[in-house]
């Protein structure tokens, strides 16, 4: 389980990425939205452990520690930072790809061989700015699996390459509730598909805990609630004078943005992944 309470990292003027809650369970797709492209990029690359946070905390099945979260997981196809660079060909980002993956995982896999077992034959002498979206994420989703200790996917902006959500969501969404191989999977977006109904979180949505109470209300604010909202506002600002930081709302009033726990994990099944890898290893024997 993959969990965040209040992260944050500073940037140089404005916040680089504001105090973000949010939690993903193996299994799951969850989807956080945010406006500005550094924003998902930095959330992107703090829940994978590739960049350190200057605020709040995140862990991977209830532990903080950094090294143990990256190697669980995997960032896939962040602008600017591990996106396929456009004069690479297919066949050519799959030998470096592969060569990241320790030799004692990867035994001696090959372009050719992993290419003809996942099926990217058809794609092989294709640069990497010809292939489509939905083939794009693809490749870059098993080549991010090459890795059997992989847990965790984090899919930088994959709305980026198309309108159409079916280009990326099914995919992840596939990805996530693959019986054989379980993953705990998030991607960012720009916004929300209007049909999702599923996890979900949004870049900063732990800020407001800062600046007061901005509950909404799904009435008129009356004479009552504005006295109330008034003494409420003067208690934060003379907790502010005495030692210059505001004081916490109420435990009622705190945001709750789902449970924290720690999911033990289950003995994944044969199947998929798994299959792919034994017909690898047949293929390399050949």
């Amino acid at each position: 389980m993959l969990s965040a309470r209040q992260l944050s990292v500073k940037g140089r003027r404005d916040p680089l990425l504001p105090p973000t809650t949010l939690a993903v369970e193996r299994g799951q797709l969850l989807l956080v939205a945010g406006d500005r492209q550094d924003q998902r990029t930095a959330l992107a690359l703090a829940l994978s452990g590739r960049m350190k946070s200057t605020g709040g905390s995140v862990a991977w099945d209830g532990q903080q520690r950094t090294r143990q979260l990256r190697l669980a997981s995997a960032l896939v196809d962040s602008p600017g930072v591990n996106e396929p660079e456009e004069h690479l060909s297919v066949r050519d980002l799959v030998t470096e790809d592969l060569a990241l993956v320790p030799r004692r995982y990867r035994g001696a896999l090959l372009s050719g061989p992993w290419l003809k077992v996942n099926r990217f034959e058809d794609i092989a002498g294709l640069w990497t700015e010809q292939l489509d979206p939905a083939r794009r994420l693809e490749l870059l989703t098993a080549l991010a699996l090459a890795n059997p200790h992989t847990d965790l996917l984090v899919v930088d902006s994959p709305d980026r390459h198309s309108a159409d959500n079916a280009a990326w969501l099914p995919r992840l969404q596939e990805l996530a509730s693959d019986a054989g191989r379980p993953l705990a999977v998030v991607a960012t977006v720009r916004a929300l598909p209007p049909s999702w109904n599923g996890p979900s979180a949004v870049v900063g949505n732990d800020a407001v805990a800062d600046v007061g109470n901005d509950a909404v209300t799904d009435g008129p604010v009356t004479e009552t609630d504005e006295a109330s909202d008034g003494q409420q506002t003067g208690r934060h600002e003379a907790a502010i004078r005495d030692d210059g930081l505001p004081e916490r709302p109420d435990e009622d009033d705190a945001l709750n943005e789902g449970t924290h726990g720690h999911e033990s994990r289950a003995t994944p099944a044969h199947t998929g992944q798994h299959v792919r890898t034994h017909e690898l290893e047949t293929e390399v024997a050949k």
